[in-house]
């Protein structure tokens, strides 16, 4: 019963935090986390102990999934080597360079121990990325390689994390074995994620075969494709969380979707839509509601004479190592890709001093890193306690709030006038592609009306006729689209007035369904089948109207 008011009482205030991000004007995740802090810090305040790896396989594989499904494929290829150098390059990087600057700064921290904090901090969190950084002020080049990044560097992290606290418990480290478990891990989950895919897929074509199957099932099969990915990934040892990211990469270009009704579609994707935004609230609230058992716990190292100073001061030092690191790493590795462009007389677009900071800033940390720092062993081998646990979770604990405050706060400064004012590439390419798709829908129906003008017709005329008016729909998205500004002005204003007729209309439609449901003209089963008619159709024209 307790987790069960625990779930509820979260779910509400994922949804109370919505609205009052409108109103505060602060970043949602942190927003989130302060709310989280709230329900846990007093007295008789909520506290609940968490199993780190019952947390990662409920929050971890399906907003990964998500945010690698809507990952924009073309730019991600595009930008593949510098993903891949920040992915792989700047986690060792990080490693070695956070692994010994902690343990200068704490001595108390085994060396060993500072390399598994020092992994662990390394990747950079995909959720905590997509949802504090605002792609309205980064540029889109950079914002492509963050959500690249993000969306691979949780494999290579944590499986070096693993391999770090093997170090600590046995006290030997294999550069061979841990180099062939890394291709292991990284290899076999993508295999994972792919052959997770595919049975989903024949999933799918199976139940299309069987008539009468509700569209719901198809749905289900969907929201478990990222679950059955990650579990399979790891039964055999390998990154599920690259496995989820790999089924979700793969599923908006192999044509799974084809194999889904119209309904399943619709559900599957406005319910993967509800859970993101679900999942999202309650995973920085969750995030909130352990920070103040961690905090309340300052490590007696990290006292001192100053026992509220230090701790902040250490926390503090450690996020800056973090983002000088970073900022190093894209530094050097700009200048690697100028030269080598010049080398092979290539152009290259580097990227300026604001832009790298901003690159820099906006690698945050968040759900992973906490869950894998709660997920060290409480013992070593020997029966003596692992050493510096408590210290080492106070410490990420400290640079996920501090590097999440740091992003909130420096990048919108940081990052303004980095984005040219005018038409954005994306709105650009979209008109583009509306006006060529109108123009073939035009040029088949004509093809259409002229051989059944022809032919004559069962009703003489009727689908000409019918034919103009879907043409006249048609043209005016064009002429909506044209480069003229006033031609473009003329058409849009007539589409706001048809839309905002037939958004009466559509209101007068579920007034009078609802006046003979009222009346006993309708049982509820007709009024629920022209509700939904009703509500999906409303829900286009909306969708219109907002992008108007």
């Amino acid at each position: 019963m307790q987790v069960a008011v625990f779930i509820l009482v979260v779910l509400v205030f994922v949804a109370v935090s919505g609205a009052l991000a409108r109103l505060v004007r602060v970043p949602l995740p942190v927003l989130q986390i302060a709310i989280g802090a709230a329900l846990a810090w007093p007295v008789r305040g909520i506290h609940v102990e968490i199993d780190p790896e019952l947390f990662l396989l409920v929050f971890i594989p399906p907003l990964l999934f998500a945010d690698a499904f809507g990952a924009p494929k073309r730019e991600l290829i595009a930008l593949r080597w510098p993903i891949l150098d920040l992915a792989i390059g700047l986690v060792f990087f990080t490693i070695v360079g956070f692994g010994y600057a902690l343990h200068w700064l704490v001595p108390s921290i085994p060396l060993v121990v500072a390399f598994a904090l020092a992994a662990v901090l390394s990747p950079t969190d995909a959720v905590a990325v997509s949802s504090i950084v605002d792609k309205t002020v980064v540029p889109a080049r950079l914002m492509h390689i963050l959500e690249g990044e993000s969306l691979l560097n949780d494999a290579s992290g944590l499986v070096m994390f693993r391999f770090a606290v093997t170090a600590a418990l046995t006290g030997g480290f294999s550069l061979t074995a841990a180099s062939l478990s890394f291709l292991y891990a990284v290899a076999v989950g993508v295999l994972c994620g792919a052959a997770a895919l595919f049975a989903a897929a024949k999933a799918l074509q199976l139940l299309n075969r069987i008539a009468g199957v509700p569209a719901e099932a198809q749905v289900l099969v969907m929201i478990l494709l990222p679950f059955v990915a990650y579990l399979g990934a790891e039964h055999f040892g390998a990154s599920g969380i690259l496995a989820s990211v790999t089924a979700g990469l793969l599923t908006g270009g192999t044509g799974i979707f084809r194999h889904l009704g119209v309904s399943a579609r619709i559900q599957t994707m406005s319910l993967w839509a509800t859970l993101s935004f679900v999942f999202n609230g309650a995973l920085f609230i969750v995030l909130g509601v352990q920070l103040p058992d961690i905090i309340r716990k300052v490590p007696p190292e990290l006292t001192g004479h100053y026992p509220v100073l230090q701790p902040v001061l250490t926390v503090v030092a450690l996020t800056l190592c973090l983002i000088a690191l970073r900022f190093l790493w894209i530094w050097v590795g700009d200048i690697g890709a100028a030269v080598s462009a010049r080398l092979g007389k290539r152009q290259v677009e580097p990227f300026g001093l604001r832009v790298r900071l901003a690159g820099s800033v906006a690698g945050v940390r968040g759900a992973i890193t906490l869950a894998g720092i709660l997920s060290l062993p409480l013992v070593l081998r020997d029966g003596s306690p692992f050493p510096a646990r408590d210290l080492v979770i106070f410490l990420a604990a400290g640079v996920i709030i501090c590097s999440l405050v740091f992003a909130s706060l420096a990048l919108p400064t940081i990052a303004r006038g980095l984005v040219e004012p005018g038409e954005d590439a994306g709105a650009a390419e979209e008109r583009l592609a509306r006006v060529g798709a109108a123009k073939a829908a035009i040029a088949h129906i004509e093809r259409i009306a002229a051989t059944d003008a022809e032919d004559g017709g069962e009703v003489p005329g009727a689908r000409l006729a019918a034919a103009e008016g879907i043409v006249a729909a048609y043209r005016r998205r064009i002429a909506a689209s044209d480069e003229a500004v006033e031609a473009r002005a003329e058409a849009r204003e007539a589409g706001r007035l048809e839309l905002e007729l037939r958004l009466a209309g559509i209101e007068a439609e579920r007034a009078a369904v609802r006046s003979m449901l009222r009346d006993g003209l309708i049982n509820d089963h007709t009024a629920r089948e022209l509700f939904t008619e009703i509500t999906l159709t409303e829900a286009l024209l909306k969708g219109r109207q907002t992008r108007k």
